[in-house]
């Protein structure tokens, strides 16, 4: 038996991770504890998500509600099934900057000390697995800010002929910044898994990606970008713009995607693995760009609202480069761009996400 242990297994990525790896064959354990109700409110939950991978996987799937912070339990999960895990995909994560602040305790023992939970059981019970972490762009800190933007009609711009002009590479430091707590905490994590990589010899890896996203996200304001900016414009709802003018811009990479990289490190690990992993310059857009594309999809006004200071954390512009994972896994191809994915967004949720609707 070979066995996924996907932690966060009810959000966007980790349902999508559940699904593939049974998709290849292998049973897969579930790890979620629907924090996400708890952070951003009840129309953010995942447990609508748990309930369909219960339903359609079956007896491949086997699912634990389950804190990662809870030492005793995540550590009777791996023994439970030892070396059989041959793939532990850590997704779980508490991810807005805005809510770091509120309650930074919490934040950082999921981030940092929930990651180093799930490592540590995967160096004591099955230390040959692909040990897979999704990381965020966020690591970065506002150091990409201090980018030489130039301002266009819709967005912000790096000049042709910059370094990061194709995308910003892993070589961007990430001391002498302003992370915001989120942004700190992903740093430690991000750090803890490739020092087990390296100290220990494991088989890790992490991606820090751009936005995630998909039509099984949960979609909420302070968590979900493009996918919350497509609900907003199909229930009519107002969307806040913080700063920038809107023409701050995003990658965004499609969970399909995310999925097949993760795939490919699966059956070629390495030891300490590090990669920027999102849009890049095939996926991309501004507020702006993607207000526009939403209207032309559903035929409804973006009703807007301007709030002139941006939160802090937040990337004037982010477009990430793949280069580093492409060299190293030339069979990767990324499929989807921006109105792919808001149209497959659109699509999947036309029959609940209505003008009036109240979740």
């Amino acid at each position: 038996m070979s066995v996924a242990l996907v932690t966060g297994a009810g959000g966007l990525i980790g349902s999508e991770a559940v699904r593939h790896f049974a998709g290849l064959g292998l049973d897969v354990v579930g790890v979620d504890n629907d924090m996400r109700a708890q952070f951003f409110g009840r129309e953010a939950s995942t447990a609508w998500n748990t309930r369909r991978l219960v339903r359609d996987l079956g007896p491949r799937y086997t699912h634990f509600e389950l804190d990662i912070r809870d030492r005793e339990g995540l550590s009777s999960v791996f023994k439970k099934f030892g070396s059989d895990v041959s793939a532990v995909i850590h997704t779980a994560a508490q991810p807005s900057h805005d809510w770091a602040v509120r309650d930074p305790f919490t934040d950082f023992d999921v981030n940092a000390v929930g990651t180093l939970n799930v490592l540590q059981n995967v160096r004591e019970h099955c230390e040959e697995a692909a040990f897979i972490h999704c990381s965020t762009n966020k690591v970065y800190g506002d150091g990409v800010n201090r980018l030489p933007f130039v301002e266009l009609e819709t967005r912000f711009e790096l000049a042709e002929g910059h370094p990061f002009a194709r995308g910003v590479t892993e070589q961007m430091s990430v001391d002498q910044v302003l992370h915001s707590v989120f942004g700190a905490s992903k740093v430690a994590a991000d750090v803890m898994v490739q020092e087990y990589g390296r100290y220990f010899g494991m088989r890790t890896v992490v991606f820090r990606g751009g936005t995630l996203t998909g039509p099984a996200h949960s979609a909420t304001e302070l968590h979900g970008y493009l996918a919350y900016l497509m609900r907003c414009n199909m229930e009519q709802r107002v969307y806040k713009i913080f700063g920038y003018k809107g023409k701050m811009v995003r990658d965004s990479i499609h969970s399909h995607d995310v999925l097949t990289a993760f795939e490919a490190f699966f059956r070629a690990p390495r030891c300490g693995a590090v990669y920027n992993l999102g849009g890049g310059r095939r996926s991309n857009s501004s507020h702006l760009e993607a207000f526009a594309l939403a209207e032309s999809i559903t035929g409804l006004p973006m009703r807007t609202e301007y709030v002139p200071e941006h939160r802090i954390g937040d990337h004037r512009w982010w477009i990430g480069s793949n280069a580093a994972f492409e060299r190293d896994y030339p069979q990767w191809r990324q499929v989807y761009d921006v109105p792919m994915i808001l149209r497959e967004i659109y699509e999947a949720n036309a029959d609940k996400w209505v003008p009036g609707f109240v979740s």
